[in-house]
């Protein structure tokens, strides 16, 4: 498996699937949910970040994301969040990620023409983990969610202006709300892309299906992801095994 290929797992799975993934060379991106943070037995956890480093697997975290919200208007949430991204740092000095992913919070429909306050909020917010992701040689990649185009996420990026603070693109999420064409989004996020989400839906629901089963180009998403960021990580959102193991065959002939 080329260390470019990462795929999904939920830390309360990692224990069960940990030989599995050692044994097929598959790279875990690990989700950590709020309710693991909460219980995290954390020499465990330094153990398992043991067994895949000597096993020479990379990993990237996915953070949590439930009800959490680096913009948020309301301070006490935005307390919550940073309470919840401490716990991923502290998880990320074990792991060693080359990516930590995190969802922006913002949507259009809640934030209208306060949009700016939003923006002001998450800058803010940022400023404290930036320094650690340098430290810990790893990069915050800010996923798309709700947004309909680039233009929040572009300025984003530019405010903290830090090579360590970077776009992950999700093509599912894209295909779902955005109003743009891929094109049109690579031209303006793809030099920032540190890693892609690769699933697939027919653009009604986060189907989370294996690539070429839904209705996305994939021939034109890797074409785009090679052009403008080589050096990126493809992740495979799939929730199943089968669909772990289809996606993994289906993407053989992009790499």
């Amino acid at each position: 498996m080329t260390n470019k290929i990462h795929a999904h797992i939920p830390y309360p799975q990692l224990s069960q699937h940990l030989a599995s993934l050692v044994e097929q060379r598959i790279n875990p991106e690990i989700y950590l949910p709020a309710e693991a943070l909460d219980c995290m037995v954390w020499e465990e956890l330094a153990v398992q970040a043991q067994t895949l480093h000597a096993a020479g697997l990379a990993t990237t975290i996915h953070s949590p994301f439930m009800d959490l919200n680096p913009g948020a208007q309301d301070v006490s949430i935005r307390e919550a969040t940073r309470r919840r991204f401490r716990q991923v740092f502290k998880a990320a000095e074990l792991l060693l990620p080359k990516v930590i992913v995190v969802h922006p919070g913002f949507d259009e429909l809640h934030y209208g023409d306060n949009r700016q306050g939003w923006l002001n909020n998450s800058i803010d917010f940022w400023r404290e983990f930036v320094p650690r992701a340098r430290e810990l040689d790893t990069v915050i990649a800010v996923e798309n969610i709700f947004e309909k185009e680039p233009s929040t996420l572009r300025a984003l990026l530019e405010e903290i202006g830090e090579p360590c603070f970077r776009h992950c693109f999700d093509g599912g999420h894209w295909n779902m709300f955005t109003t743009v064409q891929l094109e049109e989004w690579f031209a303006e996020l793809g030099p920032y892309i540190a890693e892609s989400h690769i699933h697939d839906n027919h653009g009604q629901t986060d189907e989370h299906l294996p690539l070429g089963e839904g209705e996305i180009d994939f021939d034109l998403l890797f074409g785009l992801l090679k052009h403008y960021s080589p050096d990126a990580i493809w992740t495979i959102e799939a929730h199943s095994i089968e669909h772990l193991q289809r996606a993994l065959k289906n993407i053989d002939k992009y790499l």
